[in-house]
């Protein structure tokens, strides 16, 4: 079984941390293995909404996966389901603090026949990938100009990997 729980402080509020982690287009600015989110559909993301996600595996082979939203409470839980590729799905939990936000990242999962003897390794290799992630997050959001209409640039994730 794959487990593992990454929290992050974040000196930004809630609803611009939750609002930045869950816009697929900011996707690659922070998780910097992601060559694409898109959509499988219109309007804003909601219970049941897929998305086709590209990410770049090392040595530089791309890997496709579908996910689905399991969870979506504004401002407080997003959940993303893999419906199509590597069963990790995450959930991520916001609270304010005094400071700004804390995010705890959570994933989970099983894989199937021969693959489950990769677990222990791919659990160690998801949780250092997925802490580098949730470190580039802090920087691009804390860096970021505050406000509603603050929009953290592509260019600030590339100078933290």
């Amino acid at each position: 079984m794959i487990e593992f729980n990454i929290d992050t402080h974040i000196e930004r509020p809630v609803g611009e941390v939750f609002a930045y982690c869950t816009d697929p287009d900011k996707l690659a600015t922070w998780q910097t293995n992601t060559v694409s989110a898109v959509p499988e559909g219109d309007g804003p993301l909601r219970l049941g909404s897929r998305l086709r996600e590209v990410h770049r595996a090392p040595g530089g082979k791309e890997l496709e996966s579908v996910v689905e939203v399991s969870e979506l409470e504004p401002d407080r839980t997003f959940a993303l389901r893999v419906v199509e590729g590597t069963p990790v799905h995450a959930r991520m939990t916001f609270e304010h603090t005094e400071r700004g936000t804390l995010m705890r990242f959570a994933a989970h999962g099983r894989l199937t026949g021969a693959m489950r003897l990769a677990e222990p390794l791919l659990q160690r290799t998801l949780k250092r990938q997925f802490a580098r992630q949730c470190a580039t997050l802090k920087q691009v959001l804390e860096c970021a100009p505050a406000g509603p209409s603050a929009s953290p640039a592509a260019g600030t994730a590339k100078a933290a990997s």
